[in-house]
């Protein structure tokens, strides 16, 4: 089975000395391609740099450039012409992380608006699509994006975790939809059940968002506690059967979905 996980952040420090292992086991799982989220400019540049290191065909591992909204305090110039730089590399096929939060807060709202207006205009101007984030912000977020849609070539509301209401309204303005391990949790993610089904095929992407969101009805559970790549067959398997979908058939659709989306090669048989 072939599946491509969109949002693993690779760079995060709890992988530290295991990447290559990682990658290996996400490999051996079936996920043959995998996109690294970059959060800020330090953080996007070490993505491309593993990209680099870890993907001896240059078929396999690409990532994003941009600044998360917990970072959006830190957005300057400077940070701006990182990320312009960086977003003409081969291997960086879309800006972000980036996106509104309003449930941590962590960046006052309106630099978090500033910045992300300043990255959409960014995938204006470059063509690129978008890796968007969201808490508790989607309405304000979708009057943004609406100013900048009819220049964008496409945007993912990565890690969907909001009510029909938001889903419907996304889809309106034709973006797509990335579903993680949240959909796994008893306790939460359960109103994802319902939800999913009503994605269209060609809207839909899977992700783990490694090393968080560890799907709760993994078994057994790493002695670590922490998600990787390779446990997007459980995503896939939970989502599957809440779509009415065999593995294969979502497998094939939503592989399908994040190659046109981020424009990645067909990479060759392992």
């Amino acid at each position: 089975m072939q599946l491509i996980d969109i949002g693993v952040n690779l760079t995060h420090p709890s992988f530290d000395g295991q990447r290559q292992a990682l990658v290996e086991r996400a490999f051996a799982a079936g996920v043959e391609q995998m996109v690294l989220t970059g959060t800020d400019a330090e953080d996007s540049e070490l993505a491309l740099e593993l990209c680099r290191s870890l993907d001896s065909d240059g078929a396999r591992l690409f990532s994003t450039a941009g600044v998360h909204p917990h970072e959006a305090r830190h957005w300057n110039d400077a940070v701006a012409g990182r990320l312009d730089a960086l977003l003409r590399e081969p291997e960086v096929r879309a800006v972000g992380e980036c996106g509104l939060d309003f449930n941590r807060d962590f960046s006052p709202r309106p630099l978090q608006e500033k910045a992300l207006e300043a990255q959409l205009a960014m995938a204006v101007r470059l063509r690129k699509p978008v890796f968007l984030h969201e808490r508790d912000a989607d309405e304000r977020l979708l009057a943004i994006l609406r100013e900048f849609r009819d220049g964008l070539p496409a945007a993912v509301v990565h890690c969907f975790t909001g009510e029909k209401r938001a889903l419907y309204r996304y889809m309106d303005i034709d973006l797509h939809i990335g579903i993680t391990g949240w959909i796994c949790d008893e306790r939460r993610g359960t109103h994802l059940h319902a939800l999913v089904g009503e994605i269209p095929a060609g809207r839909l992407m899977l992700e783990t968002d490694a090393p968080y969101l560890l799907p709760r009805s993994l078994r057994p559970k790493p002695k670590s506690g922490h998600n990787e790549p390779a446990f997007l067959v459980e995503v896939l398997r939970e989502v599957a059967r809440h779509r009415g979908e065999t593995e294969q058939e979502l497998a094939r659709h939503t592989r399908d979905c994040a190659r046109s989306f981020f424009g990645l090669p067909v990479p060759a048989a392992l």
